[in-house]
């Protein structure tokens, strides 16, 4: 049960994470220049952004959580199943960024589902 719920935490906090960073990046817009100047700017809008702040704690702790998980269940066992990451990824990408997941994704999704089941069971 303590391993199910640490894999709740990585994929849970993990994915939010990510959400939060894509949410805070859109809003500052698209980078266009790599120059030390405007990598500077950027960060620092980037850092003004409350979703940036949220979605670096989410991943912080996703991290962590993930250093328990290692010390607590094989490698064998717990990258695979955090592939769950993916599929909260897709259903977070369509229904927190409201972007547009096409069939082909969704049955990747699903197929991920199945290989972290049989991980799972075995």
């Amino acid at each position: 049960m303590e391993i199910a719920l640490f894999v709740f935490l990585v994929v849970m906090a993990g994915t939010s994470g990510e959400m939060f960073v894509s949410r805070a990046m859109k809003g500052i817009g698209e980078v266009t220049s790599f120059r030390p100047g405007a990598i500077a700017r950027v960060v620092g809008r980037a850092l003004a952004e409350p979703w940036m702040w949220a979605g670096l704690g989410m991943m912080a702790l996703a991290f962590f959580c993930l250093l328990v998980l290692l010390s607590r269940a094989n490698v064998s066992f717990v990258v695979p199943v955090t592939a769950l990451s993916y599929v909260m990824a897709a259903l977070g990408g369509r229904f927190f960024l409201g972007e547009q997941v096409n069939a082909s994704r969704w049955v990747g999704v699903c197929l991920v589902c199945l290989g972290v089941a049989l991980v799972w069971a075995g």
